[in-house]
């Protein structure tokens, strides 16, 4: 059984090992392709002998990730439109995103 984590970062939760890759929410614009990020809210570890639980969070837990990408996702289009009244709006948005590789754990 392999070890990981789960990690709590733009408001959302992801299950993380050494090695993966996550889309996350886009972190900072100063940060770009090749910095390396450090995730301080654990929310869980798992070694494969014992689990750690954190309430909310454990303390003195890291993990260490590397940007690999920065962009933006595919576009979505939002659409208001009244029947018998002429009125149609059409927005389109992307939402940029960072693409991560876990490097570390730390607990």
């Amino acid at each position: 059984m392999s070890a990981f984590v789960v990690i709590e970062t733009g408001g959302k939760q992801y299950k993380v090992a050494e090695g993966d890759s996550i889309n996350i929410e886009k972190l900072s614009d100063t940060l770009k392709k090749g910095d390396v990020v450090t995730f301080d809210k654990v929310l869980l570890s798992d070694d494969g002998a014992s689990t750690t639980i954190g309430t909310p969070y454990i303390a003195g837990a890291k993990v260490q990730a590397e940007i690999t990408e920065a962009g933006r996702g595919r576009k979505i289009e939002v659409i208001k439109y009244k029947a018998k009244s002429r009125y149609f709006k059409l927005r389109g948005h992307r939402q940029p995103y960072m693409k991560v590789r876990i490097a570390n754990s730390t607990n």
